[in-house]
Formats: C-alpha cells, sequence, structure tokens
C-alpha cells in the first residue's frame, strides 16, 4: 500500500474527512480539503515534518509513513502489515514446533505439515527468518491473526494494534503465549 493510500484508511479509520485532516494540520479552510486528497491521491508528497504532524492527529505510530532504517526488523513488518492489509488472505502464519531429533546432517529440507481444509491445493513454501528481533514480532503477529481468527479481539482492534506497533506490541513465547507487557519502548518524536 502506498503512502497516500495508508493515509486514506488510517484518516477513514479514525472518522475524518479530507476536510477536518486538512484543518487539523493548518490548512485554509477553502483548500484544506484538496490538500488531504493530493496526499491521498499521491499527487503531492508530505514533506517529513508534515507526516510526523499526520501521525500525531491520527494518533498512529509515525514509522506507518516514514521508513529512517530501511531493512530493519520494523521496517520489514510494517511492509508485512500493510501487503496483509491489501489482501488479508496474503499471510498464513503458524508456530512451528520443534523436533527433538537432529536433522542438520541431512540434505532434507522439507518441513512437514498436517494437511488440511486451510492449507493450499499445492504445499506451499515456507520461510525462516534469522533474524531474531524479526522472528519475535513475527511471533506476536500470529498471536494477534490467531486472535483475530478465533473472534478474541475484532478487526477493529487488530487494525488498531498494527498502526500503533511497536508500541501496542508485547512479548509472545516461543509457545505462542501473550506475556502481556510491553517489551518495546517506542515513543513519538517531533523532529
Amino acid at each position: 500500500m502506498i503512502l497516500g493510500e495508508r493515509i486514506k484508511r488510517i484518516r477513514t479509520f479514525r472518522g475524518l474527512t479530507q476536510r477536518e485532516l486538512g484543518l487539523k494540520l493548518g490548512y485554509e479552510e477553502r483548500n484544506a480539503d484538496v490538500r488531504v486528497a493530493q496526499y491521498e491521491s499521491g499527487y503531492r508528497v508530505p514533506k517529513k515534518d508534515t507526516l510526523m504532524e499526520i501521525a500525531r492527529i491520527l494518533n498512529v505510530n509515525y514509522i506507518n509513513f516514514l521508513t529512517e532504517a530501511p531493512g530493519c526488523a520494523e521496517d520489514i513488518m510494517q511492509t508485512f502489515f500493510w501487503l496483509d492489509e491489501d489482501n488479508r488472505n496474503t499471510f498464513h502464519l503458524f508456530q512451528l514446533v520443534r523436533n527433538p531429533g537432529k536433522c542438520n546432517a541431512s540434505d532434507d529440507k522439507s518441513v512437514h505439515y498436517n494437511d488440511s481444509d486451510e492449507w493450499p491445493a499445492h504445499a506451499p513454501v515456507g520461510m525462516w527468518i534469522d533474524y531474531g528481533l524479526v522472528n519475535e514480532f513475527l511471533r506476536e503477529w500470529c498471536l494477534r491473526k490467531e486472535q483475530l481468527k478465533s473472534g478474541e479481539i475484532s478487526e477493529d482492534e487488530y487494525f488498531e494494534w498494527k498502526i500503533n506497533w511497536p508500541a501496542s506490541s508485547s512479548s509472545v513465547d516461543e509457545k505462542g503465549n501473550d506475556m502481556k507487557n510491553n517489551s518495546y519502548q517506542w515513543t513519538f518524536e517531533r523532529r
């Protein structure tokens, strides 16, 4: 999802019109909605300070709009989250269960799974990321998707978690249990 689409998705989720957001940004009443429409359509790209202000007004983590360290763990997760927004059926997360037997000596790179109606007709390709922080983040995302699927959290709560992540994050142990603590410190910095 491109920047303008993200702004629009969050703005509408917050129940604001383009005019209301534009006025809160300090634009004149006669063109407040036009300026926001230009941002959302991609005709204009807001400057960094404007993006920070949009994030503040919409009460979301600014990393939804700005990437300060491309390829960092947070950037990877934001990419995944917005792909998930584009198509909720894109990512199917599951917790792997450790096999006590060692298989490193084998050339077999396959992982076995129990077939069910939820799996595609052809065997899916898995991916393991050897990046500890990303794995921690993926573990929590897996839990949130399971909570959404089971009805424990609503679509709105799931989206709220994503747009405020990692401030809304809590650690999840290797068994998928939510520790219900904020494991990641995030503060809004005005630059």
